[in-house]
């Protein structure tokens, strides 16, 4: 078929086309279409208390954390050990709690056909050697001593634990029932000695009495 378009015409399209191409080049290159690295509107201010990324600074005033809470593992009341709650081991309670009730048991035991001096000596290899030393001045012994050691009296010291009034990191102080039953030659009684606070502290990798006297007394610990 022949061509309508004159050889000079042709040539006059093709330079045309070749026109377009350059200028539509030249757009792409300078940006065209809204793309490219053309700079927008310049950024607001950042809000104070805001991060980089714009999560909010949990440290700001009112600021509000973005990060994901941790919920602590919690545990049934059906499953707590409640010992878990104390500094010592269960061990260690009833070691501290046996030496509260022996030195109690001590106080009430007194053998009156013999010394003074041995019935001191049974409380202070209980008690720390501060207490030890005031242990004298709290017995039982005196001028009853002489009338009790005429009948051949001997006095059976008994004690029951019965709380754990408080405790602090090395020393726990309980509650004690003390009873002494005493027996003589004609004779036998018992005497309701009461309750008493006895504090116990740990050093020495055992328990010793640090202090001693009526529950009522307002006795609360080591301090």
């Amino acid at each position: 078929m022949p061509n309508p378009l004159s050889e000079r015409a042709q040539r006059a399209v093709f330079i045309g086309l070749i026109a377009v191409l350059v200028v539509f080049g030249l757009y792409l290159s300078l940006g065209g279409f809204g793309g490219g690295d053309e700079e927008g509107p310049a950024a607001a201010p950042e809000e104070p208390g805001a991060s980089p990324s714009g999560a909010t600074d949990p440290a700001a005033p009112g600021g509000l954390s973005t990060v994901e809470p941790s919920p602590i593992d919690t545990t049934a009341e059906e499953d707590v050990d409640v010992l878990d709650w104390f500094p010592f081991t269960e061990e260690e309670l009833r070691a501290a709690g046996a030496t509260a009730r022996t030195f109690a048991e001590a106080y009430g035991t007194i053998d009156y056909t013999g010394s003074p001096e041995s019935y001191y000596a049974s409380m202070e290899a209980l008690a720390t050697d501060e207490y030890a030393r005031v242990l004298v001045d709290a017995s039982r012994a005196g001028a009853f001593w002489e009338e009790m050691s005429e009948v051949e009296a001997v006095a059976q010291g008994r004690a029951e634990v019965d709380s754990v009034r408080t405790y602090g990191s090395d020393s726990i102080t309980f509650v004690v029932t003390a009873q002494s039953i005493t027996e003589t030659a004609d004779a036998e009684f018992d005497e309701e000695l009461g309750e008493f606070a006895i504090t116990v502290v740990r050093g020495g990798g055992a328990w010793q009495v640090f202090d001693f006297q009526p529950a009522d007394a307002g006795q609360f610990g080591e301090e």
